[in-house]
């Protein structure tokens, strides 16, 4: 892939970003993060609107632990395309990472209206509501992620903790019981059925 897109290097400027955007966004899933920013640059450089280029553009800063900066870039490639899904979706993580939860919340909850089944999305809004320490919106939230997701192990063990930690014990077994069924392995859960059985 790496070998077909460098062909196209040379063509005019929109070829030529097309494909140093893909390479960069190859090079950083090799964690290749210097080959990638050489090569987010030069997509930039030949596509300044490119919203793909700026995004790995912003990868690639992201990796050097500059959210700020990271932000910018995120911002512009929504400034060319508001509706583009992995330029929102980088923002609500790196506003996470800077601590601007509210701000995060907005940035999902507008690509939860873009992508109603996104797993992800549902997930990092669940999350969010668990940071600001609002257990039943993480719970209403992580209740619709089980619908789209009904067999995954951690979220529903997440919801056994949540609605342990509510004092609903009923509740807490029925999805800690449901997580063992499907991933018998995890310990955490484990000890919380056996504690409850003690009980």
């Amino acid at each position: 892939a790496l070998e077909t897109l460098k062909m196209f290097e040379k063509k005019d400027s929109r070829v030529k970003s097309a494909a140093a955007t893909n390479l960069s966004f190859l090079y950083y899933l090799e964690n290749e993060l210097a080959q990638a920013a050489n090569y987010a640059d030069l997509a930039v450089n030949s596509d300044r609107y490119n919203p793909a280029a700026l995004t790995n553009k912003g990868n690639t800063v992201f990796a050097s632990g500059d959210y700020e900066k990271t932000a910018e870039f995120y911002k512009e490639a929504l400034r060319n395309d508001s509706s583009c899904t992995e330029a929102l979706y980088n923002l609500g993580l790196t506003y996470k990472k800077l601590n601007r939860i509210d701000e995060a919340l907005d940035y999902f909850l507008k690509l939860h209206a873009i992508l109603r089944n996104s797993a992800q999305v549902l997930y990092q809004i669940a999350n969010i509501y668990e940071i600001m320490q609002d257990p039943n919106q993480a719970i209403e939230w992580l209740l619709q992620l089980i619908s789209v997701v009904p067999t995954d192990p951690h979220v529903l063990s997440k919801l056994g903790k949540l609605y342990d930690n509510e004092g609903d014990k009923s509740q807490a077994f029925h999805y800690y019981y449901e997580s063992y069924r499907y991933f018998p392995s995890n310990i955490e859960v484990i000890e919380w059925l056996g504690a409850y059985y003690i009980d």
